[in-house]
């Protein structure tokens, strides 16, 4: 975006809060559609709270004047318009923001709400379809999200006719329920860690290490002190490996949780897959059991096989929707 063009028209800002990372850009409020640019990526750790960086962000831009609105979606339950990002020691309170950038409204979102909010304005080339029929993004009905990253995180929405409504859940936390003997095993494991064993504990960055650490002691294999990258590395390198083994059953998992939550949500559009973990290795879960699984529902077998299913991988999926949120609110 020209910064000029962006002066003059008026601006919104945008932001993805991660643990680590949290990316900025802006918005042009005349656009009929989100567009997030001048997309910037900064450490949390080199700053003091989020005004701080998103001043550090505005300054970077040299525009002459602050933002009129700005959408933050936070990696973490939002309450009353604030959140806590608990690695960085940050308080992201809209009311602060709104006075210390002085900006006309800032509203605090969870990310997977954001997710959900972009739904409608993903192309064609953001998903990768997982099964038989693609995936439409515009239309009437309920889409069912879910996003293994730091967490699992859960998300639908509706759309009826030009209306557009985010579900926002804290549906990675409902129980995990096992399939086969093995998977039995692997609750057993982790029961004996964890008490309560949810989807999270598995279907996570962490909860790949957990899964790891689980299918080692049931195979007898030596664990290592992995971390999910090394686990999917030597996925992608040696299909016969045993972290290939590890990623295959993660994936099918994936896949059953993914048809629970299409019956949960009534999600006859589409179920979408979403996270920071899944488009490196896009190809390995294309060939997993994951569609089989997400079919495997007994008597409801035939209600999910018509379901489309699809990864997303468009990176900037969670400035997408807050830009759309964003849009909707200055509309409102």
């Amino acid at each position: 975006m020209p910064r000029k063009t962006a002066d003059r028209n008026g601006y919104g800002l945008i932001a993805d809060i991660g643990g680590t990372h949290v990316r900025f850009a802006v918005t042009r409020l005349t656009r009929p559609a989100p567009v997030p640019s001048s997309i910037r990526a900064l450490a949390t750790r080199d700053h003091s709270d989020i005004a701080a960086a998103a001043r550090a962000y505005l300054a970077g831009q040299h525009l002459s004047r602050p933002p009129q609105a700005l959408v933050f979606a936070v990696a973490g339950p939002v309450t009353h318009n604030e959140a806590r990002l608990t690695n960085a020691g940050w308080r992201i309170s809209g009311d602060r923001l709104k006075k210390e950038l002085k900006v006309g409204s800032a509203d605090v979102i969870n990310d997977f709400e954001a997710v959900a909010w972009a739904v409608p304005h993903l192309k064609a080339d953001d998903l990768m379809t997982l099964g038989r029929q693609p995936f439409e993004p515009r239309g009437a009905g309920t889409v069912a999200l879910v996003g293994p990253g730091t967490g699992l995180g859960v998300a639908g929405f509706a759309q009826n006719g030009k209306t557009g409504m985010a579900l926002v859940t804290e549906g990675g936390h409902i129980a995990f329920a096992p399939t086969d003997e093995t998977e039995i095993r692997i609750l057993e494991i982790l029961r004996r860690r964890f008490g309560r064993v949810s989807i999270e504990r598995i279907l996570s960055g962490p909860g790949l290490l957990n899964l790891y650490g689980a299918l080692a002691e049931i195979e007898g294999v030596a664990a290592t002190d992995a971390t999910p990258e090394m686990i999917t590395q030597t996925a992608r390198d040696d299909p016969a490996s045993f972290e290939a083994r590890v990623f295959a059953r993660f994936c099918g998992i994936l896949g059953a949780v993914a048809g629970d939550f299409a019956l949960a949500f009534g999600a006859r559009r589409g179920v979408l897959i979403a996270g920071g973990i899944l488009p490196l290795v896009r190809e390995l879960l294309a060939a997993s059991d994951f569609r089989k699984r997400f079919e495997d529902k007994a008597r409801f077998t035939g209600y999910v096989k018509s379901i489309p299913t699809a990864l997303i991988v468009q990176p900037q999926v969670g400035l997408i929707g807050a830009a759309a949120v964003l849009a909707s609110r200055r509309r409102a």
